[in-house]
């Protein structure tokens, strides 16, 4: 085994999950490996029930709360256990992607997906990642075979032809984001001076859409950062454009950078990267975080559930 190791795991009914799920849980605590079990809903509940007599030997995680937004999930959820438990192999059952999963939500998942590769590069640890393959739309599933170097199926495991690496996989799903609507609110900065002005902006638009108190101080440092980082990093400074969509604010930054890092926003910035502090807030604040970018355009969508 090489020493990230990422297979998909094709699920159809219960019993194949079942089987699948508990069967790579058991052999990585027999191993003296500690185990994240992070799944949505049902399946939280039902992995709980079948692994109760391996004790503090796994972790639980609500991936529907951990993991509403995608972006969060490597640094918030997988490297944070991998960190947890410093000079030790890890294994983890990650379910980020799941029916009721919106068509919104969907490629920001599967970048995902894809830059868990990049991410844990030679890092000692197993990812099993399900995937409801009698509900899911079919073109998901497809998609898993691009996103993962090996698949899991019918107890089976085999190689992907169609895996690359995670870069590749990944910029397949970095894709033009829908039109703003024409009733969008919009404010245009240039410079530092100007921050005050974007975040009382930001604060009247959550306040007018009823996101308050500390989800609506989330919102405006989440635009304050974005806002930032155009100014710092991006020539020409930017426009912050918001509405409302049923259930959520919506609010897009758009600057004439580009961001050529893949994992900025995923990975804790160190010595030797540099920058992406405001995006990675952004994704731990928001519940989704939408990006498109091409030399010379970056557009940064924000979602906050009301």
């Amino acid at each position: 085994m090489t020493a990230f190791d990422h297979p998909g795991l094709l699920y159809h009914n219960t019993a194949d999950y079942l089987a699948g799920t508990t069967a790579f849980a058991r052999a990585a605590v027999a191993a003296g490996e500690p185990v994240l079990v992070a799944v949505p809903g049902d399946n939280l509940t039902m992995l709980r029930d079948e692994l109760t007599d391996l004790g503090d030997a796994v972790t639980f995680a609500d991936m529907a709360e951990a993991g509403r937004n995608p972006g969060r999930i490597i640094p918030g959820v997988l490297l944070a256990f991998a960190a947890r438990h410093p000079g030790r192999r890890v294994a983890a059952i990650g379910e980020p992607i799941w029916p009721s999963r919106s068509g919104i939500e969907y490629p920001a998942c599967a970048a995902h997906e894809a830059l868990i590769n990049a991410a844990f590069a030679g890092v000692a640890a197993t990812v099993l990642c399900p995937y409801d393959a009698g509900r899911l739309d079919p073109a998901w599933v497809d998609d898993a075979w691009h996103t993962h170097p090996v698949m899991i199926e019918s107890g089976q495991r085999k190689p992907s032809p169609w895996y690359t690496d995670g870069v590749t996989a990944a910029a397949a799903f970095n894709q033009p984001l829908p039109p703003i609507p024409d009733a969008a609110a919009t404010w245009e900065y240039t410079a530092a001076r100007e921050l005050s002005a974007v975040r009382a902006f930001a604060r009247g638009q959550a306040r007018e859409a009823g996101l308050l108190g500390d989800r609506g101080e989330d919102f405006v440092l989440a635009v304050n950062e974005l806002a930032e980082n155009t100014i710092r990093y991006a020539p020409g400074g930017g426009v912050i454009s918001t509405w409302t969509e049923p259930g959520r604010l919506v609010c897009q930054v758009d600057d004439g950078g580009h961001l050529t890092d893949p994992l900025v926003g995923r990975i804790p910035p160190s010595v030797n990267r540099e920058g992406g502090r405001g995006l990675l807030l952004a994704n731990q604040v928001c519940d989704l975080v939408r990006i498109h970018t091409e030399p010379g355009s970056t557009s940064i969508r924000l979602h906050m559930l009301l």
